[in-house]
């Protein structure tokens, strides 16, 4: 199974701390973002990953070579990172996971890998990773149906439907991830979504008989780094366990 993490954004909402570097190296207890991911999905068996670039790509491909020697990662540049959002993205790995097995993440996140062992231990194949918490509007929110499964995934469904937050971690299996692509093809070569999130294929594809099943994580750490008060509250919040 390949794990592909989308770290082509600008993060402009953590500048100045994105000024210099790509939001996926900043450093939380002596590593960085990208480091704990990378650790984190190794732990649990991953040997194979596909990393989506595009903001000072150059960096991120530096201290993945430098310090990842033994297993195998295939960058992807996303030329417009500046114009796209993580949709795009996710598109432009069609060539390496379209109609395989692979784990998505977003490089945001900083996480307990016990979250990504739950997923790849569980039953079911296409299944997320969810914190339930006090949401708001910025929270990627889930929507359960009655047997578990996600019935809605986005910013914008009401917070009294919802039952917590994506953290950003998915794991898809062959059969989703032909559909999911299929679906993506129209988004992006016939309708020109390429400026959204990610999620919105999710939703169109449940309809179709595509969803995934929710894994309740809120007991192990994790959280997502989209401002300098998420980044400066993330210090604070770390468990000594994961420095």
């Amino acid at each position: 199974m390949k794990a592909v993490i989308l770290a082509a954004g600008i993060a402009s909402r953590l500048r100045p701390l994105t000024n210099d570097r790509p939001k996926c190296l900043l450093e939380i207890g002596g590593k960085c973002l990208l480091q704990r991911s990378f650790d984190g999905l190794i732990q649990n068996g991953i040997t194979e990953f596909v990393v989506v670039t595009g903001y000072l790509h150059e960096q991120i491909e530096a201290f993945l070579n430098n310090r990842y020697q033994e297993v195998a990662i295939t960058y992807i540049y996303n030329e417009q990172y500046a114009s796209t959002n993580n949709i795009y993205s996710l598109w432009l790995a069609r060539p390496e996971v379209e109609g395989k097995e692979m784990l998505l993440l977003d490089s945001d996140i900083l996480f307990d890998p016990q979250i990504v062992a739950r997923l790849l231990a569980s039953e079911h194949q296409d299944i997320l990773a969810l914190n339930n918490h006090p949401l708001g509007e910025e929270e990627m929110k889930i929507v359960p149906d009655g047997e578990g499964k996600v019935k809605e995934i986005s910013k914008t469904c009401a917070i009294s439907d919802a039952t917590g937050e994506s953290i950003g971690i998915e794991r898809m299996s062959a059969s989703y991830t032909t559909a999911l692509y299929k679906e993506l093809k129209v988004m992006m070569e016939l309708e020109g979504l390429v400026n959204i999130f990610y999620e919105r294929a999710f939703e169109r594809l449940i309809p179709q008989g595509h969803t995934f099943w929710i894994e309740d994580t809120t007991d192990l750490f994790s959280t997502e780094l989209d401002t300098v008060e998420d980044f400066n509250s993330a210090k604070e919040l770390i468990p000594a366990e994961l420095y």
